[in-house]
């Protein structure tokens, strides 16, 4: 007969899987910053009813379970939370005052570090897959109702079975495949699609990338329509409005971005969303204050999508400070 489990077991246990259970919130919520509350709100719940555990499934899965079933009832009385990109058609005039809307609910980006995603030294955590939190993908998961979203993500990307899925949103194994069935073809236009891998920077795009910092730090905004697709979108929440097309996407940068020469802007490399992604910081009095964090697309050789997102609190978030004070500050 074996010992009854203790809390103690529980913490020791189910701690390694906070970061993979914290990416699977991100999906569900499109907020990393609501991810981590739920995340905590799981183990509150978990940890209560642990002495209860019959271990008739693994931790994990039981963890998934109670993770999913809280994000519902968040979802209950929360909308959606678009990009621009998912509000509208894109804005014909770059030099048209910005509009924002601090009333919606954005999406957001989610560090690497926090999702889980790359090397782990604990056999116990699960990798979380650069393709399963694409920012792509997360804008596209959040036109789904909040069950197919979680039916899909249980499916397609942790690749439960149907009936374990049924259980873990309370409906039969038959109304899983319906729901999967509808939530797929919802997501069919979607591109990239989960099936698509995502590759490491070669060699072009990582010079890319120095290019495009080299363009911003110096002000250098002609540089800028080189550097992108021909159909490149540019989005900035909590503005409204999207820009598509390197001269448009130039032409914003240059009556709208704040800077007006070399040296008033600073990105730092951060990871988000399995993808490269900067952090800005303007400078204000000979001091460099956080700005937006970027995070970007490519296909192929060139940036294809730049998503700016301006949540000061994101910084935080990113482990990064509010005045960047690096030795490279002028």
């Amino acid at each position: 007969m074996t010992d009854k489990p203790t809390n103690e077991d529980f913490l020791r246990l189910a701690d390694p899987m906070r970061r993979e259970l914290l990416a699977h919130c991100y999906r569900m919520m499109g907020s990393v910053h609501e991810a981590e509350d739920l995340v905590q709100e799981t183990y509150l719940r978990a940890w209560r009813g642990y002495e209860n555990f019959e271990g008739r499934s693994s931790l994990r899965t039981w963890l998934y379970r109670i993770a999913t079933t809280t994000c519902l009832t968040a979802l209950d009385s929360r909308s959606r939370r678009p990009l621009p990109t998912g509000l509208g058609a894109p804005s014909q005039e770059a030099t048209a005052p910005l509009v924002q809307d601090n009333e919606v609910l954005w999406l957001e980006p989610v560090p690497d570090a926090l999702a889980g995603v790359g090397g782990d030294d604990d056999p116990a955590s699960i990798v979380t897959s650069r393709e399963s939190i694409r920012l792509a993908l997360i804008a596209a998961l959040q036109h789904l109702p909040p069950r197919q979203r979680a039916v899909l993500i249980l499916r397609d990307v942790l690749k439960w079975k149907a009936a374990e899925v049924a259980e873990a949103v309370g409906t039969s194994t038959a109304a899983v495949n319906s729901i999967l069935q509808r939530a797929r073809a919802q997501l069919s236009e979607v591109s990239p699609s989960l099936d698509d891998p995502v590759e490491p920077l070669t060699q072009e795009q990582r010079a890319l990338l120095d290019r495009y910092v080299a363009a911003f730090e110096n002000y250098d905004v002609d540089s800028l329509v080189d550097l992108f697709t021909k159909d490149a979108v540019w989005e900035m929440p909590p503005f409204v409005g999207w820009y598509q097309g390197p001269e448009t996407i130039a032409e914003l940068t240059r009556t709208q971005c704040p800077a007006e020469k070399a040296g008033d802007l600073k990105l730092v490399p951060v990871a988000a969303n399995g993808q490269p992604a900067f952090a800005l910081y303007y400078r204000r009095d000979d001091v460099y204050e956080q700005f937006a964090i970027a995070v970007l697309t490519f296909s192929g050789d060139r940036i294809s999508h730049v998503g700016m997102f301006f949540e000061e609190s994101l910084f935080a978030t990113f482990g990064l400070p509010s005045k960047w004070e690096g030795s490279e500050t002028k």
